[in-house]
């Protein structure tokens, strides 16, 4: 129902998320949800996994878009840090040619002195907390939290701008 309501052929429709469905495999409940997205033109176009396990790797991620309408575009796995679950960066090519205009972006600066920086700051850090626990969750949520503050104040974010063509 909630696709029906969203369906139009002046917009471009894009699904994506966890689905529980796994597109490696065809099975009942692949078709059954492949059967309802195609009511509305759309596709699943993840076939490389997207979620790994210690024995097993699966599709359960995906976008959904109208490959009718949506020709050419790239797909690409990014690794997502501590997750197990991949995420998928996809570029759709409008085809529209856009004028030279100058693009705001944010990244990090990352240089030798930022760098350095950040070596000082771990190399002075105590790690009482990740040598003297017990329990690995609470010492990985330590780890994780004494490494980000770290890398945060040190490798900070600057805005960048760039001429796109």
């Amino acid at each position: 129902m909630i696709l029906q309501k969203l369906y139009n052929n002046k917009y471009n429709t894009i699904i994506c998320g966890n689905v529980n469905v796994n597109y490696l495999i065809d099975n009942n409940r692949r078709s059954q949800l492949d059967a309802v997205l195609h009511s509305s033109n759309l596709a699943g176009i993840v076939e490389f996994p997207t979620r790994f396990g210690l024995n097993s790797q699966t599709a359960i991620d995906n976008v959904f878009i109208d490959t009718s309408t949506n020709r050419k575009y790239g797909l690409y796995p990014l690794i997502n840090g501590p997750s197990d679950h991949d995420t998928q960066l996809l570029i759709l090519n409008t085809g529209q040619k856009k004028k030279n205009e100058c693009h705001t972006y944010t990244e990090r600066k990352i240089n030798k002195y930022t760098i350095a920086d950040f070596q000082l700051k771990l190399s002075h850090e105590t790690w009482e907390p990740i040598f003297d626990g017990n329990d690995v969750n609470k010492i990985f949520n330590s780890f994780l939290n004494i490494f980000l503050r770290i890398y945060y104040s040190s490798l900070p974010l600057i805005q960048a701008k760039s001429n796109m063509k």
